[in-house]
């Protein structure tokens, strides 16, 4: 952007000679702009996609703030969040992440505003909504959601711009409550069999694993789950309706 402006600038200014040097200047700025790590995140990366790595860290930083939601580490959380990383990308490697998350991240302040909105513009919507999802599944693990935790949760799906009838059908997945089939399709209770099905076949496509477009095999796995939650609300709904 700037060396059209630092040309246009050049060529009021010097006519031709003053465009080719205000281009020149402006390509120089407009590098230092791009070159810039983004300050937002603890780990990030130049270009339009997120590393492999920058991502696994990431993810374990906002895994961090839900397990620290109630004020204290819940062994049984971070056991979870462990085990998962180790099912899926190995002993090896989730032991290095953590290694690289302790030492890098220790000592700083994990701000989940910055790397959302650092990952937003790397992420689709779809994989961020299965990012909620995971959040969800490690406040979970002990056996209950607690206020706080879904509060946090709640708080980071708004850094991802996720909608908050897409949060609290995810959340009906892991929090027992009144009608927690409709909420996960995102209807009411009072809605008819056509509402229902049409709402069924809207959820297929956005929750949908192929729509979750990411080489992380934890995301993958977790698309999977989601969508087999949509399917289950359906056909609970199903047999209590008798359709």
């Amino acid at each position: 952007m700037y060396k059209w402006i630092g040309a246009f600038i050049g060529f009021l200014l010097y006519r031709f000679p003053g465009a080719v040097l205000g281009f020149f200047i402006g390509s120089f700025i407009d590098g230092i702009k791009v070159s810039r790590v983004d300050p937002g995140t603890i780990f990030g990366s130049r270009g339009n996609e997120v590393s492999p790595a920058d991502f696994e860290l990431n993810l374990l930083s906002l895994c961090s703030i839900v397990i620290k939601a109630d004020g204290r580490v819940n062994t049984t959380e971070l056991d979870y969040v462990r085990r998962y990383f180790v099912s899926t990308y190995g002993k090896e490697k989730a032991n290095a992440i953590f290694r690289t998350f302790n030492e890098v991240v220790k000592n700083r302040e994990v701000n989940a505003r910055r790397i959302c909105l650092y990952l937003n513009t790397k992420l689709g919507y779809a994989v961020r909504l299965q990012l909620i999802h995971f959040l969800f599944g490690i406040a979970a693990a002990d056996g209950a959601v607690s206020e706080k935790e879904s509060g946090k949760i709640l708080e980071i799906a708004g850094f991802f711009r996720i909608s908050y009838r897409d949060f609290e059908s995810v959340k009906a997945m892991f929090v027992n409550s009144a009608d927690n089939a409709y909420k996960i399709l995102e209807i009411e209770s009072t809605a008819s069999v056509a509402e229902i099905k049409k709402a069924y076949r809207q959820m297929v496509k956005k929750y949908h694993p192929d729509k979750v477009r990411s080489q992380d095999e934890a995301i993958k796995k977790g698309a999977e789950d989601k969508f087999r939650q949509v399917q289950k609300a359906y056909e609970q709904i199903q047999k209590e309706r008798g359709f």
